[in-house]
């Protein structure tokens, strides 16, 4: 009897401490300081770069044509880096977790903020009656390959805490509006890390787990992956790097086969080159704000959106709370964002509210410690990627279109 007893003792014990591996555990205030650390990181990085967006296309900016930093220019309200992302978190707001891709198209098809490139092309595309995926589609849309997903996808993961699978699921949904293939995965990889941000700090560790988010054989998860063992081979000299991203993905045609300017342009705003610069600018920042930003800046092509997404990745990790003063000192909370009602509080308390439905609708809990403190039971899952598709060999056109009645609604509004 005494060994039984012993055996179920054990016995329990193991089941409890299986069920304590399944759950990451984040107390909802250190979510809330991660997730606004998050959203101040793209104001801080966008603020920051935007003197010298693509004025150095294919070359370096030098140490001293980087501009200092002002603590008024955190105040990025008519940025489409912030303004977008805004207008995907008031898009779930709105129609909820299961928003499908014609809802999200249609509230897209609605906004009157300005738009470039893939953006741009989507957004004609779904006032044409072409819906998503189709919008995005290269057929459609021969920006694809552009960053403009990249740059807008952190929404997705900082709504989605240790949950990276959302961000791929929202890359299908808001992603295709505007991009495909590489520009696609271009975004969830970004989502992926932000989810992995709010438990990990190591940018080596962030990077290969979110590579497992997206296709294998894609030339995006191919240019990530040489990043990361150019830096492993060289960890002390970012520039040695970016001379190697430069020869394969910027010199060699065969890595711009969608490339929206064409392959033999200085000017190069496909997603892969510039999601190499932000990762350059994650590892070789070792941590470090000033030369995280400053790093992916410098190496150019979009160097006000390429710092804006690692300093978003790196503030997650850090904490709103502890950010340099300087860096939020002037954030104006009550301004409003492009395009929208949201101010930097109300798109923090809206963020909350949709990993809140996140964290439930995915078998997580919402539990109070002993003082009252609430705490995200975030379940274990692992993520799946999307299926490979590349931009210069797709897939058929679905043939999605809107109908008579969601055009109308979409020309009322604009009216």
């Amino acid at each position: 009897m005494r060994r039984t007893s012993i055996l179920f003792i054990l016995l329990s014990f193991t089941l409890m401490l299986k069920a304590d591996q399944v759950y990451l555990r984040l107390p909802v205030r250190e979510y809330v300081d991660k997730m606004m650390g998050g959203w101040l990181g793209q104001m801080v990085g966008v603020g920051w770069g935007a003197p010298t967006e693509f004025r150095h296309c294919d070359e370096i900016i030098a140490d001293s044509e980087v501009p200092s930093w002002e603590p008024s220019m955190v105040n990025q309200f008519y940025q489409d880096d912030l303004y977008v992302d805004v207008a995907f978190i008031s898009a779930l707001d709105k129609y909820g977790l299961d928003i499908t891709p014609k809802q999200a198209g249609i509230h897209f098809a609605k906004t009157k903020f300005g738009l470039a490139h893939a953006n741009w092309q989507g957004r004609v595309n779904l006032r044409q009656g072409i819906a998503p995926p189709d919008s995005g589609h290269p057929q459609f849309n021969p920006h694809a390959d552009d960053i403009d997903y990249q740059i807008e996808s952190d929404f997705s993961g900082l709504i989605a805490p240790g949950v990276p699978f959302v961000p791929i699921k929202y890359g299908e949904i808001f992603g295709r509006i505007m991009n495909y293939g590489d520009g696609v995965y271009a975004g969830q990889f970004v989502g992926a890390m932000y989810s992995y941000a709010f438990f990990e700090k190591d940018m080596v560790k962030i990077v290969e787990a979110a590579l497992r988010c997206i296709p294998q054989g894609s030339q995006y998860h191919e240019c990530i992956s040489d990043v990361l063992r150019w830096y492993k081979e060289n960890p002390n000299d970012w520039k040695a790097t970016w001379w190697k991203v430069k020869e394969k993905y910027q010199e060699n045609p065969d890595y711009r086969r969608f490339s929206c300017s064409g392959p033999n342009t200085k000017f190069n705003i496909d997603a892969k080159i510039n999601g190499a610069y932000v990762v350059i600018g994650l590892l070789y920042g070792n941590g470090d704000i000033e030369r995280t930003i400053r790093i992916a800046m410098q190496c150019g092509q979009d160097s006000d959106c390429n710092p804006s997404t690692a300093a978003g990745i790196l503030f997650t990790t850090i904490g709103f709370s502890h950010i340099p003063e300087k860096f939020k000192e002037k954030l104006d909370r009550k301004a409003k964002f492009a395009g929208s009602d949201y101010d930097f509080d109300k798109l923090v308390d809206v963020s909350l509210a949709l990993a809140r439905q996140v964290i439930l609708k995915i078998g997580g809990k919402v539990i109070k410690d002993a003082n009252g403190e609430e705490i995200f039971l975030i379940p274990r899952k692992s993520p799946r990627p999307s299926r490979l598709e590349q931009s210069w060999n797709p897939a058929p056109i679905k043939g999605s279109k809107f109908s008579d009645e969601e055009m109308k609604e979409i020309e009322e509004a604009l009216r």
